[in-house]
């Protein structure tokens, strides 16, 4: 085999609602790669079909998989199971961070600071329900293991709130409600546990929704935050300190809110599977940094080697 030229098994599409992205995601993973000489295999995969992992050769797995099943850690634990080098981080931290009050927990318990939250149970849930003190409104209510803002409302008043609760909570069974936080909307992608440049989303529309995240073109992304130098200090500890103590491996994404009076950095979730289109911010922030696109998923591919011949001594 050429030295360093890589067999990889790339799995996209999957069975959860961002399979449309993971399908785009997946495409332009396996172009860039494929520029740098790697042998490049695609491929569906769902838990009733697991053909795509018995291919040889393989010198890895590059998992371009958002959601259910993909990033929660369903996905992960065969491949542990299977000793497969893989990219991303493994079965415990890709189940806690699909998991957005559990994650917020670990950040308590740790002292990395996130807004006031509560979770809301369909079987308790009443007609007369109130948020919980120091969350008040507006308030944020949005699926525990959805991504990319999907089914996240802003409530301003009580009547807002009761009403999407009593329509979302069928759907999810239970609900995050979550103190709104007003200020600045900052994302922070990590690679192998360091800071990517911050980025400021600055939406043409009032709230960041998945419209703006994958098509809309009048989103902006800035690099150029107009906050202290000791704000974007913290945001860096609070955003490498997340990915630390969720336990993530290789790469991350995490959304944090900065009170725009008070500049309080708020962490609100992390994504261990971050998109990869060339909308996504991770790419992007690389880029600002002098990563090319075809170098990160160069990099991210070689860490999956690099760990996995660690942990095999």
């Amino acid at each position: 085999m050429e030295k360093n030229k890589l067999d990889i098994t790339l799995l996209c599409g999957g069975i959860s609602a961002e399979r449309e992205v993971s399908l785009l995601t997946g495409t332009q993973i396996a172009e860039a790669l494929r520029t740098l000489g790697h042998r490049v295999w695609q491929s569906d995969i769902s838990p009733t079909n697991l053909s795509a992992l018995d291919r040889k050769p393989c010198d890895l797995i590059f998992p371009a998989l958002h959601g259910t099943f993909g990033e929660d850690g369903q996905l992960q634990h065969i491949l542990e199971h299977r000793n497969l080098p893989f990219v991303g981080s493994g079965e415990a931290a890709s189940r806690l961070g699909m998991d957005k009050a559990a994650t917020k927990s670990v950040l308590l318990e740790n002292n990395i600071p996130t807004a006031n939250w509560q979770v809301v149970y369909q079987n308790k849930f009443k007609e007369n329900w109130t948020p919980a003190a120091g969350i008040g409104y507006p308030c944020v209510i949005k699926p525990i293991s959805e991504g990319s803002s999907v089914g996240c409302k802003v409530c301003m008043n009580a009547e807002q709130a009761r009403s999407y609760l009593a329509e979302s909570l069928p759907k999810y069974g239970s609900m995050l409600v979550e103190e709104f936080v007003d200020g600045l909307e900052l994302t922070v992608g990590i690679l192998d546990g360091k800071t990517l440049p911050i980025i400021w989303i600055k939406p043409a529309t009032e709230f960041y929704d998945y419209q703006a995240k994958y098509t809309r073109e009048d989103t902006q992304y800035v690099f150029d935050i107009p906050l202290p130098s000791d704000t974007l200090a913290q945001i860096r500890t609070a955003a490498e300190a997340t990915h630390r103590v969720v336990g993530c491996r290789h790469l991350s994404r995490i959304d944090i809110m900065v009170d725009k009076l008070t500049n309080a950095v708020n962490v609100l979730e992390i994504n261990t599977m971050p998109g990869f289109t060339s909308h996504s911010l991770v790419p992007k922030a690389a880029e600002h940094a002098g990563i090319a696109f075809t170098e990160l998923c160069d990099k991210l591919a070689r860490m999956a080697l690099r760990d996995a011949a660690v942990n095999s001594h």
